[in-house]
């Protein structure tokens, strides 16, 4: 695993020659080593598609690719680049990934292993109707950004970082604003705790639940402020 935590708001990457790591821009701290840091054009192992789906989604946060060329150090050993990231005071959550997808929202991404697959969800094709209401009500965005592989993601949130296991008959009701991440074989739908007239000018919590079934595990932070 590339992420190391430092304490809850700061993580440190180690790269090595040949590996590349993806993170939301302005999100450096500090560095020691030859790192190089370019903006990102391609989004990711997911490519111009991957960008072109972003657009679409409305989730334009930018990202920056940071790698350290090929070569020897000072010493004549392999170049190695340590980079601490951090963004706005945040708490910063390290999940890892076996081959799974992970569901993030685009801009709780801190940063994540390059070598990871990156994709676009429409939450609506889950979630039916009902999952499109999501972006329009509750602030959320009607996509939701896909890492799959194996590696590790560093992600923000408020207030820290909770995970909450799925289990089949079992599901976790979250309010959508509280809603990090989630991964394994889980499917979401938000439903409403209220009628509709109920719901005017509520936006999430007592309206609005995302119901999440099936197998895997849900990120919920501590407070539904946006980021």
């Amino acid at each position: 695993m590339p992420f190391r935590e430092i304490n809850s708001k700061m993580v440190e990457a180690t790269i090595a020659p040949g590996q590349r790591i993806y993170s939301q821009r302005g999100a450096m701290l500090a560095y020691k080593g030859d790192v190089t840091f370019t903006p990102s054009i391609q989004g990711g192992q997911g490519g111009v598609m991957s960008m072109l789906g972003r657009r679409v989604a409305n989730e334009t946060t930018p990202l920056m690719t940071v790698d350290v060329p090929q070569g020897l150090n000072d010493q004549g050993g392999a170049a190695i680049g340590t980079v601490l990231f951090g963004h706005g005071g945040h708490h910063v959550q390290v999940i890892a990934l076996s081959g799974d997808t992970l569901y993030v929202e685009a801009d709780r991404l801190l940063a994540f292993d390059g070598s990871l697959q990156q994709g676009t969800m429409f939450m609506g094709s889950q979630g039916g109707v009902m999952g499109m209401v999501r972006g329009q009500v509750t602030g959320q965005g009607l996509f939701t950004t896909t890492l799959k592989g194996h590696g590790a993601v560093a992600v923000m949130a408020h207030g820290g970082v909770i995970e909450l296991p799925i289990t089949p008959g079992r599901p976790v009701h979250v309010d959508p604003q509280a809603y990090v991440a989630h991964h394994g074989d889980v499917r979401n739908k938000l439903s409403t705790a209220l009628g509709w007239r109920d719901m005017v000018g509520r936006g999430s919590g007592e309206a609005f639940q995302l119901e999440l079934s099936g197998s895997g595990a849900v990120y919920v932070q501590a407070s539904e402020e946006k980021l």
